[in-house]
């Protein structure tokens, strides 16, 4: 997981070809952040599909509003409600070596799709249409990685240090590390919103975050 050398060429060839917005210099500032390439040993795991919506959340939280979402098969973006939601949950946060895992799909790119610039059409925050929602699948089946910023459950610490070789997430005091994000800046002002789509891209979080549910993979009695 990281954000390899290959990874930043990509990013520098889309510069090169006026493919940003504008120059990057704050990306590659920033970049180490998600460096140095490491590689992690990721046991079986369940996944949800997609963010959880507005309509699941409500399934776990009745009274739940969401200000954000524009119909209730929209991703839900949780804000003071978040530790009830995820005390509610029969289910955990993915560490973010999972997330990236299952974002990355055996891809090593810059998004599942390739080492193209993202463009806004493939943000997806509603998930009422089942032929978009499927065509916004990776090879895993997973569906808009990258478009809302997911929380992880690791706590964040700059770059990848002291982390463990397995996907276990790091644990302590602080904000929590969330992923992507393309989809909570749509529509794009022109700022470089793609880079939130990359699969390596990470954060710390701030305002609010969406909950994509992950467990671990069930297993037969005695095995």
């Amino acid at each position: 997981m990281g954000l390899s050398d290959a990874e930043l060429d990509a990013v520098r060839a889309i510069e090169r070809t006026d493919g940003a917005d504008d120059d990057l210099d704050a990306f590659f500032n920033g970049a180490d952040q998600a460096r140095p390439v490491r590689t992690v040993r990721v046991e079986p795991f369940l996944i949800a599909r997609h963010p959880l919506t507005v309509a699941q959340v409500r399934h776990w939280l009745p009274e739940y509003e969401d200000g954000f979402a524009e119909s209730d098969a929209g991703t839900a973006r949780i804000e003071g409600d978040l530790d009830d939601l995820l005390g509610a949950l029969p289910f955990r946060l993915p560490s973010e070596a999972e997330w990236e895992y299952a974002a990355r799909a055996g891809t090593t790119t810059l998004t599942f799709r390739g080492d193209g610039r993202p463009e806004e059409d493939q943000v997806l925050d509603d998930f009422a249409d089942e032929d978009r929602t499927a065509a916004a699948e990776n090879a895993f089946g997973l569906a808009a990685m990258g478009s809302a910023n997911e929380i992880c459950a690791d706590v964040w610490i700059p770059r990848f240090t002291n982390a463990p070789a397995d996907a276990r997430p790091r644990t302590g005091d602080g904000p929590r590390v969330v992923r992507g994000g393309g989809g909570d800046l749509s529509p794009w002002q022109g700022c470089d919103e793609w880079l939130l789509l990359l699969s390596a891209t990470r954060l710390q979080l701030q305002d609010f975050t969406a909950v994509r549910p992950a467990a671990p993979l069930p297993t037969s009695q005695g095995t």
